[in-house]
């Protein structure tokens, strides 16, 4: 059983009287600790296959199951614990409160769930030592770079041990220094933790730092590679 299966998802909006399909038919599987990149043009439905994948949105039809649960038969409840308890989100945007600490974020995850306070700390401290930055938790936002502020946002989607994190575009806002900085980070967690990580980009360099690349158009998925570790697609021979 793989940790992610898509079994025929079809997503439409109703925009209006019209029915616009963002989704047709994706099938797809992913297994625990793989690193896939998935790539498309704008309004290919990279983005809603995300947000299906996330548990923030639901297929109009079709069959999501994560972990081998049914998420199309979860109520609100349900699908919000799934998203606390599997999943981890990482955003462009960063999504940091800028008024509190580097550490005070990490910990809104575990005050949302009700951990209590002398629980929340170390582990917020802990997640913040993950990602390089023990020394920065009292920091603001504004007071860290892009990419520590980045590193936060992947401490806070850690602190509560989901299985599977989800990027979008999280190097979107970063220059081409931090966003190897990012990638690398990335590849180490997915390598040395066994982590799930999709990631949605559009750009290949980035794309290239996954050993798997999945690619979307109009809604359909057009392509599903595999690479091996030294880049090469996988059945590849090496060159001599």
């Amino acid at each position: 059983m793989a940790l992610i299966e898509a079994h025929e998802i079809t997503k439409i909006y109703d925009v209006g009287e019209i029915e616009v399909p963002a989704l047709k038919q994706v099938s797809i599987s992913i297994e625990k600790g793989e690193f896939v990149s998935v790539m498309g043009p704008s309004g290919s439905g990279k983005s809603t296959f995300m947000n299906i994948l996330g548990c923030l949105d639901q297929p109009t039809s079709g069959r999501y199951l994560l972990e081998g649960i049914d998420v199309g038969g979860l109520d609100r409840d349900g699908l919000a614990r799934i998203r606390n308890e599997k999943l981890g989100f990482v955003f462009q945007g960063f999504n940091l409160l800028p008024r509190v600490s580097a550490v005070e974020n990490i910990e809104l995850p575990l005050l949302y769930d009700g951990v209590p306070p002398r629980e929340r700390r170390p582990r917020a401290m802990a997640a913040l030592k993950n990602v390089g930055l023990a020394g920065r938790g009292m920091h603001r936002p504004n007071q860290l770079s892009g990419g520590e502020q980045q590193r936060v946002a992947i401490a806070r989607a850690l602190v509560k041990g989901a299985p599977i994190i989800l990027a979008d575009e999280p190097t979107g806002n970063l220059d081409t220094k931090m966003s190897i900085e990012i990638m690398e980070f990335l590849v180490k967690l997915n390598t040395e933790s066994n982590i799930t990580l999709v990631v949605v980009t559009h750009e290949p360099d980035i794309a290239a730092f996954g050993r798997r690349t999945i690619r979307f158009r109009d809604g359909q998925l057009i392509s599903d590679e595999a690479r091996k570790a030294d880049g090469r697609p996988a059945g590849q021979p090496p060159m001599n």
